[in-house]
């Protein structure tokens, strides 16, 4: 069993990712310092936090691109720093930048990566999988840099991963492509993959992401659904239309203040014209978590 920080115990054989008081330290710099979290299989976890807060190191380690100072670490029950190559077959990695033959089409690479892989998926499916059977005979020079990070992404998945890391997958896409690839995710969370994403877009982790994490200077200092996080401050915010101009109040309790407000309302025979009872969303939320 393993009790991640949310405080709910569950099987091990439910949890994708078990992190338990992770370190890595460079010299004197302790760039992560006591990460403890878990990922459920078949969810969307997505680690936030500005740059340098530690979760690009994090990710590296669960990769077994970097070893750990402390801490425990194990990815679909192996250790990631051992390099094994079972693990290895099982997971699917989208980096900030990769690298593929330029000269090679869509469909050439995507089938040459995967001859790697003992039981890869079929590549006309992995291509259609992420868009681009449209450019599936073009040269992968040739492709605009959205085409080219969904060609990262399928050459993360031909492999038929249960797990995949995807970092910063949509930077620099337009709007259309970022919209694809979100389809692209969506998909793989319907195949029942196991996805641990890094953004900078808090929207894309709000449409995105089962839970999140929100890490600063190391350390994780707010996780659970993207609808449902908040600081400590965080309050409801309730507003109304009155006399033309909108009224806003902050309260814990939206029950309480509502029947307050209505039943003033109904004593002066007003309406709370344009009522609304909203969360802060994930963005204001992170803004005041990592603000220094």
């Amino acid at each position: 069993m393993t009790a991640p920080q949310d405080g709910i115990v569950r099987a091990v054989a439910d949890v994708a990712i078990e992190v338990s008081d992770l370190t890595k330290s460079y010299g004197p710099v302790e760039a992560v310092r006591g990460l403890s979290f878990g990922v459920e299989r078949g969810e969307v976890y997505g680690l936030l936090g500005p740059n340098g807060a530690g979760k690009t190191t994090t990710v590296e380690i669960l990769e077994g691109y970097r070893e750990r100072s402390g801490g425990e670490v194990r990815v679909l029950g192996h250790d990631p720093e051992q390099r094994d190559r079972a693990l290895a077959e099982r997971i699917g990695i989208v980096l900030q930048s990769s690298g593929f033959y330029p000269l090679l089409t869509v469909r050439e690479s995507v089938e040459h990566f995967a001859k790697s892989y003992p039981r890869a998926r079929e590549p006309g499916e992995t291509i259609a999988l992420v868009g681009l059977e449209d450019k599936a005979n073009a040269r992968a020079q040739r492709l605009s840099g959205g085409q080219r990070r969904r060609l990262d992404l399928a050459l993360a998945l031909v492999g038929d991963p249960e797990l995949v890391f995807l970092d910063e997958p949509t930077t620099g896409f337009d709007p259309a492509a970022r919209r694809t690839a979100w389809q692209a995710i969506r998909r793989l969370k319907g195949l029942g993959k196991t996805v641990l994403l890094t953004t900078h877009y808090l929207d894309e982790a709000q449409a995105l992401a089962d839970r999140v994490a929100i890490v600063k200077d190391g350390r994780i200092v707010a996780e659970g659904a993207p609808a449902e996080l908040g600081p400590a401050s965080s309050s409801y915010r309730v507003s109304y239309l009155s006399d033309g101009r909108r009224v806003e109040h902050q309260t814990d309790d939206p029950t309480e203040l509502l029947a307050r407000l209505t039943r003033d309302a109904l004593a002066r025979g007003e309406r709370l014209e344009g009522l609304e009872v909203s969360r802060p969303t994930l963005e204001e939320v992170y803004l005041e978590l990592t603000a220094e």
